[in-house]
Formats: C-alpha cells, sequence, structure tokens
C-alpha cells in the first residue's frame, strides 16, 4: 500500500465516475491520468468536494461551446452532480470555489492511441470552459502535461496536495483510462449515434 502525507487522518479515494461531498475532517484522494478531478468547496461552510471524470466521446467541435456538444455530456453530468450535491449539503452556489487537476497526454505518440490521445486535452479545456460559464472562481490548477498525478484535497484548510507520477506508472493509468472511455463508447454510442450518460456503479 502507498503512502500519503497525511498520517492518522481519515482517508476517502474516488474512483473514475465517482464523486464526494463532506463536511468531516477528511482528506479525499484520486489517481488521475487524462481524467480531470475538479475540486469545489465553500469555505464559509466548510464543505468540499470532489469528482474524477473523463468526457465519453471524441466526436467534438472546437468552435463550438462544450454544453451543447456530445463531448461536454458526460463532464457537465458530472459537475452538476458535485454541484447538486454541495447545494444539498448546504452550500451556496456564490461561495464555491474551485480547483481542478489532471488532463494529462500521458499517451501522445503511441502507435494505437487514436482518437484518445486528445482526451486530457479536451478535458482541460472543458473544465476551465465549464467553471467559467458557470461563474465559478478557478483559484488554482496543475492541468495538462505527461505525467499522472495523485491529489489530496484536505477540509481542514481546502488544500491540494499534487504528486506527480513517474512516466512508466502514468502508462499505465493510461491503459486504464483508455479502457473506461472505449467500454463507455462501445456499450452505451447508440445505432443512431447518440451517446447516453454513464456512470460506473
Amino acid at each position: 500500500m502507498s503512502r500519503h502525507p497525511f498520517p492518522g487522518r481519515r482517508i476517502a479515494r474516488v474512483a473514475p465516475g465517482e464523486y464526494l461531498v463532506s463536511r468531516n475532517d477528511i482528506v479525499i484522494t484520486t489517481l488521475l491520468g487524462s481524467c480531470v478531478a475538479a475540486c469545489l468547496f465553500d469555505p464559509h461552510e466548510g464543505l468540499i468536494g470532489m469528482n474524477h471524470f473523463m468526457l465519453s466521446n471524441h466526436r467534438y467541435a472546437r468552435e463550438m461551446p462544450y454544453s451543447i456538444t456530445e463531448a461536454g455530456r458526460y463532464g457537465i453530468h458530472s459537475m452538476e452532480l458535485l454541484i447538486n450535491s454541495l447545494l444539498r449539503h448546504g452550500a451556496r452556489r456564490e461561495n464555491l470555489r474551485a480547483k481542478a487537476f489532471g488532463g494529462a497526454s500521458i499517451i501522445t505518440g503511441a502507435e494505437d492511441a487514436g482518437n484518445f490521445s486528445c482526451v486530457g486535452s479536451v478535458n482541460c479545456a472543458f473544465i476551465r470552459d465549464f467553471l467559467k460559464n458557470e461563474g465559478i472562481p478557478l483559484v488554482a490548477s496543475d492541468l495538462g502535461g505527461e505525467l499522472g498525478r495523485v491529489i489530496y484535497l484536505d477540509s481542514r484548510d481546502f488544500s491540494v496536495s499534487v504528486r506527480k507520477i513517474r512516466k512508466t506508472r502514468s502508462e499505465v493509468i493510461a491503459r486504464r483510462d483508455r479502457g473506461v472511455w472505449q467500454h463507455d463508447i462501445r456499450t452505451h454510442e447508440a445505432e443512431d449515434g447518440s451517446v447516453e450518460l454513464w456512470l460506473p456503479k
């Protein structure tokens, strides 16, 4: 088991497709490759939340708002789940602040990367656009690059600790991410080309 920098603290892990909201003394963590985690918090109410999402479709148009493209649906759904859960727990929308992480391009150049090679950059663009459109300040971020990350969101001071992952392990994460992405497209793409929302159990 890998060590974490919070001995004695309660650690909660968020897997791809999941989100978690809490006002307890807790550290929320996730492992990111090309996926993105949005860390939202209301400093006045002491609430934090994190999600972990990957856009589910490579068919997107760069000149169009993500909110009306197929590529944006999964990210928007994940963000709405997180925001709505924070509001139900007592957060005020005008108090929300965001930090965003992930979106690495960790298999660029691979012969079999295909459309997956652009997923990280699309995720980075999506989260920036979404937060701007929703009026939620992005107060810190570590997006893009070529390495995966482990992040820790601390409820005590709303800080996020980031640990970059060596290249060999980042490639393992890339295979996990690509498997999730390809499974989503293969399983949930209808004959007419439409895409349904999908969240892993």
